[in-house]
């Protein structure tokens, strides 16, 4: 579907509480302050709040082209409508985890949502030291749920389908399988990284073994149609407390491998174990251990209980699936961390390490670490990973 461009029209932070007034969603006569707090690549977010009761909305707009990038990379306006539905879709099998959506409208690429304000954006607080001891648990349950009921084995193949054609997302896919999967692996292509990082990217675009196995895992993510993913589950979209965990910004959200949105959030705990002290790692190496472990039983758990197809009891098959999700998962898991720091979109764990020398020696061993999931993902579980990060990791990069 083709939107009318002519008919929209960006936001400000005045007719942004116009139309929330208009809408009925906050008083017609309060006081209410509104501001942009949209720090993304693709859309803006304005969040409107009571200054009386402190209540608050968040609105978020998408404009037709990549913020990031301005109007030389046009965007669909219909991502807006694909993240509310994603939303929609995800709370009513994690009503818990996911904000609750209040209005959508396509043509104006508006979300309206609850205001979650009072949590912690996830990679500020793993940065900041923040422990979250719910985290890893509560996005395991959300990452077995969405996969499991959005799947043939729980929805009658014909219905899946349907509901795959409603995520089809060709135009948010395109930048996954550009800046994921193909610019990092090629040195003639756009990339972005300190000039100190040039022999080890070399390495990267030099291993074979590597690009190969990319060219896998990105045939995999074009191809596969497993289950109703994210799309961009990183620690920044994800909100979080000490009991309290939301997944936001799905706007990537269709229908592909699982093991990429497992891969996703593994990935950027990684980002955590490499810039850590040893106490800090050792933190890490907990969340990703609960991230697997809830996964892995609350799939099991789904699977045993409320698997509708015929094969279910046949000896083996659940620890196919299971074992394939783990080895995609840590070769997308490789993409993520290679793509972050030599590609066109950086993360601010690596980032923020002011100290140069520091911050390049983070780099490099997130670039081995990624090339080592890439190639051994097949005989990787998660006491293999955390071995292979103690012993790629210095214990100097942060006093966390």
């Amino acid at each position: 579907m083709t939107l009318n461009h002519s008919n929209f029209e960006l936001l400000s932070n005045e007719t942004a509480i116009t139309l929330a007034k208009k809408l009925g969603l906050v008083k017609t006569d309060a006081t209410l302050k509104c501001r942009e707090i949209g720090d993304g690549n693709l859309n803006y977010v304005f969040h409107i709040t009571d200054t009386a009761t402190k209540k608050g909305i968040i609105i978020k707009q998408a404009v037709p082209y990549a913020k990031v990038l301005g109007e030389s990379w046009p965007l669909t306006l219909k991502r807006a409508a694909i993240e509310a539905n994603a939303l929609i879709h995800f709370k009513s099998y994690c009503p818990e985890f996911v904000p609750q959506v209040y209005y959508s409208d396509e043509q104006l690429a508006i979300t309206i949502m609850e205001d979650l304000s009072h949590l912690k954006i996830a990679r500020t607080g793993l940065i900041d030291g923040d422990k979250f001891p719910l985290l890893s648990k509560h996005i395991g349950e959300y990452v077995a749920k969405t996969a499991f009921y959005t799947s043939d084995l729980h929805l009658e193949p014909s219905a899946k389908k349907e509901v795959a054609r409603n995520f089809t997302n060709p135009e948010l896919c395109k930048i996954t399988e550009v800046f994921v999967f193909t610019d990092p692996f090629f040195e003639e292509l756009p990339g972005d990284y300190e000039v100190e990082l040039t022999d080890a990217a070399k390495s990267i675009w030099n291993d074979q073994e590597v690009i190969l196995e990319v060219a896998k895992l990105k045939q995999s993510f074009e191809t596969e149609q497993e289950a109703l993913l994210h799309g961009d589950l990183h620690t920044g979209s994800i909100f979080a407390s000490d009991t309290e965990t939301k997944i936001i910004d799905p706007e990537f959200a269709f229908y592909g491998p699982v093991g990429f949105d497992l891969g996703q959030y593994t990935a950027n705990l990684l980002f955590q174990a490499v810039t850590r002290n040893p106490a800090g790692k050792e933190e890490i190496f907990t969340h990703l251990q609960e991230f697997w472990d809830t996964f892995e039983e609350t799939y099991t758990s789904l699977w045993n209980t409320q698997n509708k197809s015929p094969f279910r009891q046949v000896n083996g098959y659940l620890s196919y699936v299971l074992t394939k999700f783990r080895k995609d998962a840590y070769g997308f898991a490789g993409c993520e961390l290679i793509r972050r720091t030599i590609g066109l979109s950086h993360v601010a764990d690596l980032n923020v390490i002011e100290d140069k020398e520091t911050r390049i020696a983070a780099k490099t061993t997130t670039l081995k670490i990624g090339a080592f999931l890439i190639k051994k993902r097949e005989e990787l579980d998660v006491p293999a990973v955390i071995e292979a990060l103690k012993q790629h990791t210095l214990p100097t990069y942060s006093t966390l």
